[in-house]
């Protein structure tokens, strides 16, 4: 297979499913052609609930690796002019997984002829990732089993880095995430009148202050964390005293310790501050996902194998771990494994706009450095 066919491949790819994004859970196009795709390759594949789909070869007895790209797409308008920017309004691609699938995608057809390989490679195409729950749904549904999956790797393209580099960090990557929602009631009356009532806004904009120091006051400060509240409603009219307020927002941490603190810490704040004015309040606290932290001996093997495909001086390792959450965790704590960046950022190109932006797009060039790279790897392990 020439560099240019593979480039081919992964782009046309890409570039089709970036022009019709789905949100979490409602990946039905986007499945469709993962399993057109597959089947064209001559890849066994199976829909695991509703949008989600495993690709296996199996090439008798062996160790068994599982590869994993998402699939779901932002609730995001996008200004890019491109000609395949995406066709369905306020929906979008702004994280890169259209480049994922693709990359996937890309080391299947690397591997389905690969006389080589002894044992199985599972292909894992995962439903909503932004949603924090597609990962767990699908080994609920047993994809780590049958064979029992030994090694799992993912890619994530990375605008932070050069296009065509890759990075591999042993350890903690990125953050756990948390989200909560707080009700403070107090009690509603007359604007002109407050001393009759208790004004839920005061008493949520107090809370609002104080959970900012849990961080910068209450946890060691050579272990990063993150609490931010996200929103704030409460009212109904300019002259009435507000009888509640609902606040909502998220904690991201890097360690088990810090992880497990927050939420207590969360308590004990608002049961100061509610007690102080004669109020109540109702926390709702869910852990959305857990550290993503990448295994020393799998993050040697991914960094050995991206030897054998780049110079040194296109592999990278990043100095420290990211703040944002990545429900890949969920498949480390089933198997031993390592999450990978992909570099796809170009000045020249314009395409170093953050995840999440509606500006987001990347160096399609990058693609087959991910498809090889994955490849490498299963030959390797």
């Amino acid at each position: 297979m020439t560099e240019k066919s593979l480039l081919d491949f992964v782009t046309k790819i890409r570039r089709e499913i970036h022009q019709y994004p789905e949100l979490g859970n409602n990946e039905f196009k986007t499945a469709k052609v993962i399993e057109r795709v597959l089947k064209s390759l001559g890849i066994p594949h199976k829909r695991v609930g509703k949008t989600g789909v495993l690709g296996e070869i199996k090439r008798g007895p062996g160790p068994c690796v599982a590869l994993r790209a998402d699939m779901d797409a932002l609730p995001l308008t996008e200004i890019s002019k491109s000609s395949y920017a995406s066709k369905i309004p306020g929906v979008m691609h702004a994280c890169g997984h259209d480049a994922h699938v693709a990359m996937l995608l890309g080391a299947a057809m690397i591997l389905k002829d690969d006389k080589n390989i002894s044992g199985t490679v599972k292909f894992i195409f995962q439903p909503n990732e932004e949603g924090a729950g597609g990962a767990l749904e699908l080994i609920k549904k047993g994809i780590m089993n049958h064979p029992r999956v030994e090694a799992t790797f993912g890619l994530h393209v990375n605008p932070r880095f050069p296009s065509g580099s890759v990075a591999i960090k042993s350890g903690p990557l990125m953050a756990a995430v948390d989200k909560f929602e707080i009700e403070i009631m107090g009690q509603g009356g007359h604007a002109a009148y407050p001393h009759e009532g208790k004004d839920a806004v005061a008493i949520a904009s107090e809370a609002v202050q104080s959970l900012q120091m849990i961080v910068s006051r209450k946890v060691d400060p050579v272990d990063p964390a993150v609490l931010t509240v996200g929103t704030f409603n409460a009212g109904t009219r300019y002259n009435i005293l507000a009888g509640r307020a609902t606040l909502t927002g998220t904690v991201r941490t890097l360690s088990e310790k810090t992880h497990a603190l927050i939420p207590k810490l969360i308590r004990q704040t608002l049961d100061g501050i509610t007690k102080a004015h004669g109020a109540k309040y109702v926390l709702n606290y869910e852990v959305l996902g857990s550290v993503l932290s990448n295994d020393k001996t799998m993050a040697l093997h991914a960094r050995k194998s991206a030897e054998k495909i780049l110079p040194m001086n296109l592999i990278h390792e990043p100095e420290q771990a990211s703040m944002g959450g990545e429900d890949f965790a969920e498949y480390l704590k089933f198997s031993p494994g390592c999450f990978i960046y992909v570099g796809t950022g170009s000045q020249r190109l314009k395409t170093t706009a953050p995840w999440h932006h509606p500006g987001f797009n990347l160096d399609e060039s990058a693609l087959p450095v991910g498809s090889k790279l994955l490849a490498q790897i299963v030959r390797d392990f």
